[in-house]
């Protein structure tokens, strides 16, 4: 076994602490990752707080998460020691099932075994990455681009591909006009991938302070949500709306800034259910969807991507020690726009 250091939550709603605990031991098609960044997701918040439910505890939580390979098993291929390489929300999945053969292991007919908050197939708990290492199989490992610094790439395994999936599922095109709701670490990973693609991008945000920092990230243009001059002065132009908000809010009037035929698709997870006028979607045969991060395939092409294009995510680096700080920072959206553990402060 390979001993490993990290922090977790012992239980629900605790404060994460020191943690040591064991890897398994390198199989054949296993790739043994030094951490040295990860970063952190709102989502890591939701689950070690057990705002969903079925958490499992003690929990090493992260799932943006980059280092140097150093070990691989004897039928790996991809990947040899000193490799910079990343694992993102997933470890394993049947690969056997219609999504899995379509590149779209994070739709798993028999459920994906996510990188943490998850069990394996033998039925052990899996471990995220604010820890000092992390073994996975072969075909679950990313490789990071050597052009992109490092600590901001982490970000991408998360935020860059939940962002990246649905523009390229719902075909964004150039000279689109493209919505993005919410400037968080979602939604300023959407500015900035829009933008390469060559769509003309509109911000919609409740905070007239954000307007310069949308801007700056590539946004053409930003509409304050609570003034209704400005959103009907935008009814009906948008070809396709990314929403990235988590917290409750209208679908519908969002809804209604779209064009005829046009897309909103759903990234963020608000924890009530929304009230939905069939009128939004009638009166202009509209469509409202929704996306979850990606398959492996087209993680690797988003990182890419990003590569071609010199996008990382805007970050701010912590020790590990400050985690718990961290979360409190996060859920005041106290952050621009994601903050990322350095592992060294783990030795």
């Amino acid at each position: 076994m390979i001993k490993a250091k990290a922090f977790a939550a012992p239980s629900a709603k605790a404060p994460l602490a020191p943690f040591n605990f064991e890897r398994r031991e390198l199989r054949d098609n296993d790739v043994h990752i030094e951490i040295h960044y990860c970063g952190v997701c709102h989502s890591d918040v939701h689950q070690v707080r057990d705002e969903w439910g079925k958490g499992m505890f003690p929990m090493v939580p992260g799932h943006e998460i980059v280092g140097k390979v150093t070990a691989v098993g004897a039928k790996v291929k991809k990947f040899k020691v000193g490799d910079l390489a990343g694992v993102g929300c997933l470890v394993d999945s049947c690969l056997d099932c219609a999504s899995c053969k379509e590149g779209l292991e994070q739709f798993c007919e028999k459920g994906f075994v996510g990188t943490y908050n998850s069990k394996e197939k033998d039925g052990s708990p899996t471990y995220g990455g604010y820890s000092t290492s992390i073994v996975t199989r072969e075909e679950f490992c990313l490789s990071i681009p050597k052009n992109l610094d490092l600590a901001a790439a982490a970000p991408l395994l998360c935020a860059g591909i939940t962002t990246y999936s649905p523009l390229r599922h719902w075909n964004v095109t150039k000279g689109q006009k493209v919505g993005v709701v919410g400037l968080g670490g979602l939604g300023h990973m959407a500015v900035k991938l829009a933008n390469a693609i060559g769509a003309k991008v509109a911000v919609f945000t409740t905070s007239p302070s954000k307007v310069e920092d949308a801007k700056r990230l590539g946004a053409h243009e930003v509409i304050i949500s609570k003034d209704m001059e400005q959103m009907k002065a935008h009814m009906g132009s948008f070809d396709f709306i990314i929403d990235t908000v988590s917290a409750p809010h209208d679908y519908n009037l969002y809804l209604s800034m779209l064009r005829r035929d046009g897309n909103m698709v759903l990234v963020g997870l608000p924890d009530t259910p929304p009230t939905l006028a069939a009128g939004a979607l009638i009166m202009g045969r509209r469509k409202l969807g929704g996306s979850l991060i990606g398959g492996i395939q087209e993680t690797q092409e988003m990182l890419d991507f990003c590569a071609k294009h010199n996008i990382v995510s805007d970050i701010e680096i912590i020790p590990i020690q400050k985690i718990n700080e961290a979360y409190e920072r996060m859920i005041k959206s106290d952050v621009k726009y994601r903050f990322v553990i350095d592992m060294k402060s783990l030795a």
